[in-house]
């Protein structure tokens, strides 16, 4: 498939590592957004569960997949998800980093943590597309976040696909876990209404600010790791992107699973 002009960026949420391998909404979503995607070249990763003070970048030739949970059933710790690295993009995104000012660093033997490769299993199975893994910075703001996707941006031209993978919700404390199909709570709801009112209405400036604006914003990310890929990818995507709802769902009560495109 020829590569367009320009391919979206994304935001998904990966929930538990489960979703793997689970018959689920968000998993079913997952399955077909590969194929409603022109194939890239690379996909980019920023994921909530690679964490460091600068942005950094694995640079590995052919990462190992880390599976950095505990707790969940022994087959889900066989799954291997062999993609290629690509350290020559790694270093080319370094470059334009620290031309940002971003102070990048490319650790050669990384591997894809579950942030990574739980979704990407389901987008691309085949796992022959390379991928290079992006820290976030859990200190770091939505600001700082969204300059760091301003500097992907021209990835877009090269048919470089940009994803960010965190949770739309994430309070594990919070979780029904006995119960997958609890309801959503309504601080959640809030939480989450308000927004895709501020990404549909492109109001940069009041989700930059979303841990003092948004309702309930420390119940829905007592830390702010997995919301920050979502700043990531609006920021690779340009100055005015169309924002797309591409799927709502929830387990387990307030995990939500929201999912978007920028294009």
């Amino acid at each position: 498939m020829d590569i367009p002009t320009r391919l979206p960026t994304l935001f998904l949420s990966h929930g538990s590592p489960m979703l793997a391998v689970e018959d689920s909404a968000a998993g079913r979503f997952l399955d077909g957004l590969g194929e409603q995607l022109p194939w890239p070249k690379a996909v980019v990763v920023a994921s909530a569960h690679f964490m460091t003070g600068q942005p950094m970048l694995g640079g590995h030739a052919q990462p190992h997949t880390v599976h950095d949970f505990g707790g969940f059933p022994e087959p889900l710790y066989q799954i291997q998800y062999p993609a290629p690295g690509d350290p020559d993009l790694a270093e080319r995104i370094a470059q334009r980093l620290a031309e940002a000012g971003l102070s990048p660093r490319v650790r050669d033997n990384h591997g894809l943590d579950h942030g990574v490769w739980v979704p990407l299993r389901r987008m691309y199975p085949q796992a022959d597309i390379p991928v290079v893994p992006l820290s976030v910075m859990p200190h770091g703001t939505a600001a700082q976040h969204y300059a760091l996707g301003q500097a992907l941006a021209p990835l877009r031209d090269e048919g470089v696909l940009v994803v960010g993978s965190g949770g739309f919700v994430h309070n594990l404390g919070d979780l029904q876990w006995q119960d997958k199909n609890a309801p959503l709570p309504p601080w959640a709801q809030e939480f989450g209404d308000w927004m895709h009112t501020m990404l549909s209405a492109h109001d940069w400036p009041a989700l930059m600010d979303w841990q003092q604006r948004a309702p309930h914003a420390r119940h829905a990310h007592p830390t702010v790791e997995h919301l920050m890929p979502l700043f990531v990818a609006l920021g690779a995507s340009g100055e005015t992107p169309n924002v797309r709802t591409i799927h709502r769902s929830h387990e387990f009560g307030s995990l939500a699973l929201d999912a978007f495109a920028f294009d």
